[in-house]
């Protein structure tokens, strides 16, 4: 039996494929760019949508797009 420490976490993916058809990965590109959190996961649901749950996961990355215009665009910021 393989040791899990001895296989890179960028060598595999749990619960699917979806990502692993990319040569580069949603979860290295958000990392490597410093991408906030909110615009990651419109990246990753965009990206997937058409290897895992289709029109739903537009839907989440549209959710998170709202989200990120009433967060920074929509609501008045305290200093």
């Amino acid at each position: 039996m393989q040791d899990v420490w001895e296989v890179s976490p960028q060598d595999g993916q749990v619960g699917g494929d979806h990502y692993t058809i990319y040569k580069i990965q949603p979860t290295e590109f958000i990392h490597t760019n410093s991408i906030p959190f909110i615009e990651g996961n419109i990246i990753k649901y965009v990206m997937r949508h058409k290897n895992k749950n289709g029109i739903e996961d537009l839907k989440k990355a549209r959710h998170y797009i709202d989200l990120l215009i009433k967060l920074e665009y929509e609501t008045s910021k305290v200093i």
